[in-house]
């Protein structure tokens, strides 16, 4: 067990005040069995006129952030404090009926997964479809979570890894075509490819930490920006975490934000601005995750 804190900064610069926009913002954490929030925090500079939470249609928390009076500087920290209980490295036991791929799902599972099964994006070609089929030829009896653990490692090692600070991200061709992108771009990318299969996927925002550094000294064990993945739904054990960027399964080292059934709808802070083309100057992230 280990205390961690998560301090998210994001700042706007605009060359003059601009009107500022309703922003939406995904900060809180969800609770869990492995977290349990023990406090949270957010300040907004310019102080907003108003500041209001919801659920959204997958149970995230949201915070939306109206303002009255122009800025020429837009400034967002959320800090979180939690209890982390790691989960231990296990065996996970698939229901026997869905060791293997080809799997189906149950009448009623298929009922609840229903958009999840679903592919997002073109493949026109067929490109995806190909890339799947040389993970399955790689995979020696199509056992269900080794054609999975395949290939979340395949991704690591075909693509390089990118960061990028544009919103959106790349379709499964365009990662295919550029041999590189963000940790969004190869969870975008994984998820689809999981759909190819049969199976069900969600995009999950959040923080990646590394449990090793905790008692390393110093406190710093993780940080810098957020961090994308994907979980797929596997009968008998429900979701599982697959980060492709780091070919890691399972979320010991993950902190869930938001869980939703496409990137866009996923996203940290979304919000617009009225005023200049040109106003626009930069954007800063910085994610600091510290054990206490």
């Amino acid at each position: 067990m280990s205390i961690l804190r998560v301090t998210h900064r994001t700042e706007y610069h605009y060359k003059q005040p601009v009107e500022l926009g309703a922003h939406r913002l995904m900060c809180r954490p969800r609770d869990s069995h492995d977290l349990r929030i023990l406090d949270t925090g957010i300040t907004i500079t310019p102080q907003p006129g108003q500041l209001r939470w919801m659920h959204d249609v997958f149970g995230n928390s949201i915070a939306i952030a109206t303002f009255t009076e122009p800025a020429a500087e837009l400034v967002f920290e959320s800090t979180f404090r939690a209890t982390h209980f790691p989960l231990p490295h296990r065996t996970l036991v698939i229901d026997d009926y869905a060791n293997t791929l080809p799997l189906s799902y149950s009448a009623s599972e298929t009922l609840d997964l229903g958009p999840s099964k679903a592919r997002h994006y073109p493949d026109p070609e067929h490109q995806l479809d190909a890339w799947v089929k040389s993970v399955l030829e790689a995979t020696p009896g199509l056992a269900t979570l080794d054609v999975l653990k395949t290939m979340v490692a395949a991704i690591k090692s075909e693509f390089a890894y990118k960061r990028r600070e544009e919103v959106g991200v790349q379709t499964p061709v365009e990662t295919l075509a550029l041999g590189s992108g963000s940790c969004r771009d190869f969870a975008v990318f994984m998820m689809d490819a999981v759909r190819c299969l049969g199976l069900a996927a969600q995009f999950v925002s959040g923080y990646l930490y590394d449990e090793a550094l905790i008692d390393a000294g110093g406190g710093l064990v993780g940080g810098g920006a957020t961090h994308a993945w994907i979980q797929v739904y596997l009968p008998g054990v429900g979701w599982v975490e697959f980060d492709p960027t780091n070919a890691l399964v399972g979320g010991r080292n993950l902190i869930r934000v938001a869980v939703a059934r496409e990137a866009a709808q996923a996203a940290p802070l979304v919000g617009s601005f009225t005023g200049a083309a040109d106003a626009f100057l930069a954007m800063n992230v910085k994610v600091e995750v510290q054990a206490e």
